[in-house]
This record gives C-alpha cells, sequence and structure tokens, in this order.
C-alpha cells in the first residue's frame, strides 16, 4: 500500500492510506551523538580541561552558547516531515552532565517541545555520558536505571554505563537502551562484551515479556556487519528472519546502500544505529510497530567546500574551531499506530 498524503493532527502525525483510508498516528524515535557537549567549567576526576576557557580548545561561554544553538536547531528539526512535535525520544551521547543537558532543552525554539531529562553520571574518564530527552506529550516515564559495563578482569577500564528507560509510547510500554560502546582504538572484544551486556537487559526484560519492545540506539562504534551487533545481538538485516529472541537493524540496509552517519578517510561508517525486538515488527497495525528509518543528513550538517569537503560539520577538527554540530549524523526511527 502507499500513502497517498500526510495530515498534522496535535502532536502527531495521521497517515491516511489508499483504499481503507486507515489513519495512523507516526512516533519519531532518534539518537544522536553531539560531539563533545561540554560546559565551560573543569570538573574533578575527569580529562575535561580542553574545555575551559584555559585549555587547548579554549572553550568558552560564546562558543558553548554556539553549540547548544547548533544542536538545539537540528534537533528541532529531526523527524519533522512525519513528527511535527518532534520524536517522542531522542537518545544522546558525548554529554558532560546533566546542566549541559537542561540548558539544551531549553535553547532557541526547542524548548516550546519541553523535552525533559534522564540522565546519570558515568565512571568514563572522558567526562561524557549518554542521556535521553522525551517529550511527555508522547513518551510517559515509568522508571529509569544506568547499568555498569565493567570489563571482565579489567577493573581500571572505565567507560559509559547503559541507560535502561522504559515507559510508554500510544498507550504501550516500551524499552529504550542508549549506549556508546567502547571506541576504535579498544580492541574489538570490549565492544563484543558491550554487546553482550545491553543482551543480558534484552533478555531479562524477555523473561517477562516475551514479545517485549525494546530499542536499541546509540554509537555502537562498530558498523552493522560487526560481530557485536550481528551475532551477540543478533541483529538481523531483514525483518522476516528475525527470530524470537533476535532483533532487526534497519541500519543494515542504509549501510549497505554505502550510506553512513559519520565520515573517516574518505569511506563512510554506520556506527549510530537504533534496533529492534521482534515485538516492535507485527504487520497488525493496531499495536505500536516499525514504520521506517532514516539517516537524518541535511546539506547543512555537511560541509559544502574545503579540506573537510563531504563530511558532517563538527565543532572542531585538526584544532581548528568550525563552529559545526557534530561528526556525527542523527538517526530516526518511524513507529505507527492505528488510531
Amino acid at each position: 500500500m502507499k500513502i497517498r498524503f500526510i495530515l498534522l493532527l496535535c502532536f502527531v502525525s495521521v497517515l491516511l492510506v489508499n483504499a481503507q483510508q486507515q489513519k495512523y498516528a507516526v512516533y519519531g524515535v532518534a539518537f544522536y551523538n553531539v560531539e563533545n557537549l561540554f560546559d565551560t567549567i573543569q570538573s574533578p576526576g575527569i580529562f575535561d580541561e580542553e574545555y575551559t576557557p584555559e585549555g587547548a580548545k579554549h572553550w568558552n561561554f560564546s562558543k558553548y552558547q554556539n553549540k547548544l544553538n547548533n544542536l538545539a536547531d537540528v534537533l528541532n528539526q529531526l523527524g519533522q516531515k512525519y513528527c511535527p512535535q518532534g520524536p517522542a525520544v531522542i537518545g544522546l551521547a558525548e554529554v558532560e552532565n546533566r546542566q549541559v543537558l537542561e540548558d539544551l532543552v531549553q535553547t532557541g525554539e526547542l524548548a516550546a517541545k519541553n523535552y525533559q531529562v534522564v540522565h546519570y553520571d558515568s565512571p568514563d574518564r572522558r567526562g561524557i555520558d549518554v542521556a535521553l530527552l522525551y517529550n511527555p506529550s508522547l513518551f510517559t516515564l515509568e522508571s529509569s536505571k544506568a547499568i555498569p559495563f565493567v570489563v571482565p578482569g579489567d577493573t581500571a577500564f572505565k567507560t559509559r554505563d547503559q541507560l535502561l528507560v522504559t515507559g510508554t509510547i500510544a498507550g504501550e510500554k516500551v524499552h529504550v537502551i542508549v549506549n556508546h560502546w567502547p571506541s576504535r582504538r579498544a580492541k574489538s572484544i570490549k565492544r563484543e562484551q558491550a554487546a553482550a551486556v545491553t543482551k543480558g537487559i534484552i533478555d531479562s526484560l524477555r523473561l517477562l515479556t516475551p514479545d517485549v519492545k525494546v530499542m536499541v540506539m546509540g554509537d555502537l562504534n562498530d558498523d552493522p556487519t560487526y560481530a557485536s551487533v550481528k551475532k551477540v545481538l543478533s541483529a538481523k538485516r531483514v525483518k522476516q528472519d528475525v527470530g524470537e529472541t533476535e532483533m532487526f537493524n534497519p541500519y543494515w540496509e542504509h549501510y549497505a546502500q554505502g550510506v553512513g552517519s559519520l565520515g573517516y578517510k574518505g569511506s563512510w561508517n554506520l556506527f549510530d544505529q537504533i534496533i529492534l525486538t521482534r515485538g516492535l515488527l507485527s504487520e497488525d497495525r493496531a499495536q505500536l510497530t516499525y514504520w521506517k528509518s532514516e539517516i537524518f543528513n541535511r546539506d547543512f550538517l555537511i560541509h559544502q567546500e574545503g579540506q573537510f569537503k563531504g563530511y558532517p560539520r563538527r565543532t572542531h577538527a585538526k584544532g581548528i574551531y568550525l563552529n559545526g554540530y557534530s561528526d556525527h549524523l542523527p538517526v530516526i526511527v518511524y513507529l505507527v499506530k492505528q488510531i
């Protein structure tokens, strides 16, 4: 069936589908690695000296405000085509603390969307955490929990916690796990171990509800074809191949077509993904279910000229302040439910 047109109603879109003229509400679920959203104050115990006025990046209030304005502009536009009120939830990576999140949601036109914050401090040595923003008119928060990732036999390794948030969208319970797995500088086994933590969370939820609706999102620092995603999470490329304990990765198809969310040495990677359990893949749209996915790639987010042409417009590159957005692009999936 082809969608004939889109009618905007209240906080969500309503899709009218030809023949039956069925109506569906659309909900966005997004993730964005915002690349080093730091305030200007040095925090004890973490390596954030470069993000101070005296540090290597000469990070001052003006630059911090520019960063907030830029990110708020992206988030304000994210998903607008189908979700005029914006995504129901937005996972974030590389945020320093709760205050930068509170500042972000109160910046510019984004403030009108009334996003609320879920955040816990992580033990990461760089001082960066994951977090979740949610629109209380679209997502009802029930609970949240930070789940640490501890490498077996390596207590010195410190990285980001995994954030589990539970709530309801369209009256149905959903779980969101926000991730930022160990960087490419770490051995691949560490990302596979992080994936095993994520898989353990999902398995625990599945014991209570076999058809549980879980969305794993984050900067996984691995592409969809890597073992951490493909094998440990059992994330499949095709919906029809997803078994009871497996998942569907809609970003595998994007990656197979050469489309990515960050560029490196002349090629694209797709580390930013949103992966779904089978409970969100029903063909019965009387319940909340997956519709489509997108990498939010817009011209204003990409360098159009110069030595960084074709790459995402980041805040700094090679020691140069670029007043950009992030070295990653946002990703978003759309869920639908028949009205």
